[in-house]
């Protein structure tokens, strides 16, 4: 089993990121709370530097680089949010980056990535990706993992800590999984500052790499097919897995069409404009409330925005998709 990390090390990752990341909004949801029936608090990192929570994974790694590192520069495979955050830290820090991608990653990522200084090697699907990222990282490069990275894990828990700070009432915190470095951070956090606390993991049909994990008792390589490519790592790790075993509720799987159906009721309900990696948490809240009674207070970690209307009108159109239904009110005793 792989040693979890604890409160000491999240609080010295928010010392070190401090000044370089946004203290993110945390916010009551009227909308969601009338929607669901049950109070919601929102936790808006979709608001962070680069449109996700992993900006914060990434300046813990680079600014803990030696000089030697910092001077070769650092390398990660990307389809999105990690790629944005490392290219754009990388460029505020001065360090040069590569970001390996397949050709399937959207255009608009790409030329993120490059805008921002990164130098974008593209191959023609993953699995060269990865090939390309081990032949870099032997050369020299070194490598900022998205969730295989105890200083990564540690940093994405600062989310969590300041959530809890900020929301010390809720009883259930809902967190999307792709590698699990997010809810690996923020179930560590939570269960430090507010004890008794349940953490739930929401994945995608297609992008359920920890279910399949827990399932299996280790890490197994999955195809992702999900729309939520932002979700779609093709693994977990044996460090994600286990913390995952110790501090998460349970995790939930939604299909893609509901995470569409979530991602409408955010925009309708909570006026946010979130992926549907964040989309998916609404539909996954109603099987927590109906699991764990009404007096439940929710939180609801909304991790990235970085959508087009391009991207869900397609798939509105695709699931003819509209915002989920209400949730009926608990019949009377």
């Amino acid at each position: 089993m792989s040693d979890l990390i604890g409160i000491d090390d999240i609080t010295a990752a928010a010392e070190r990121i401090a000044g370089h990341v946004l203290r993110t909004p945390t916010v009551p949801s009227p909308g969601l709370t009338a929607h669901l029936g049950a109070p919601v608090t929102l936790k808006l990192e979709l608001l962070q530097r680069s449109g996700s929570f992993k900006p914060r994974g990434a300046f813990h790694k680079l600014l803990g680089l030696t000089p030697a590192e910092r001077a070769v520069g650092v390398v990660a495979v990307s389809g999105g949010n990690h790629g944005l955050a490392l290219a754009d830290v990388a460029g505020s820090l001065g360090i040069a980056a590569t970001v390996v991608m397949p050709e399937s990653a959207p255009q608009r990522s790409i030329a993120a990535c490059r805008a921002s200084g990164a130098t974008v090697r593209l191959t023609p699907d993953m699995p060269g990706a990865f090939s390309l990222l081990d032949e870099l990282v032997a050369g020299g490069l070194t490598l900022v993992h998205p969730f295989d990275d105890p200083i990564v894990v540690a940093a994405q828990g600062t989310v969590g800590a300041e959530f809890a700070a900020d929301a010390p009432d809720v009883t259930d915190v809902l967190v999307s999984i792709g590698g699990g470095g997010l809810i690996s951070g923020v179930a560590t956090a939570f269960h430090a500052h507010v004890p008794g606390v349940r953490v739930w993991g929401v994945e995608t049909e297609g992008a359920d790499a920890m279910t399949r994990a827990l399932a299996a008792g280790t890490p197994a390589a999955i195809t992702p097919t999900s729309i939520a490519s932002t979700l779609s790592a093709p693994h977990v790790s044996q460090l994600t897995l286990d913390h995952v075993r110790v501090l998460v509720e349970d995790v939930i799987v939604v299909s893609d069409a509901d995470a569409v159906r979530g991602t409408l009721t955010l925009a309708e309900e909570a006026k946010v404009w979130a992926e549907p990696a964040a989309g998916c948490l609404v539909p996954a809240a109603v099987q927590v409330l109906d699991r764990v009674g009404p007096d439940a207070r929710l939180g609801l970690v909304i991790c990235g925005g970085n959508v087009t209307t391009a991207d869900v009108g397609g798939w509105v159109q695709r699931f003819s998709a509209t915002p989920l239904p209400r949730r009926p009110a608990p019949a009377v005793r």
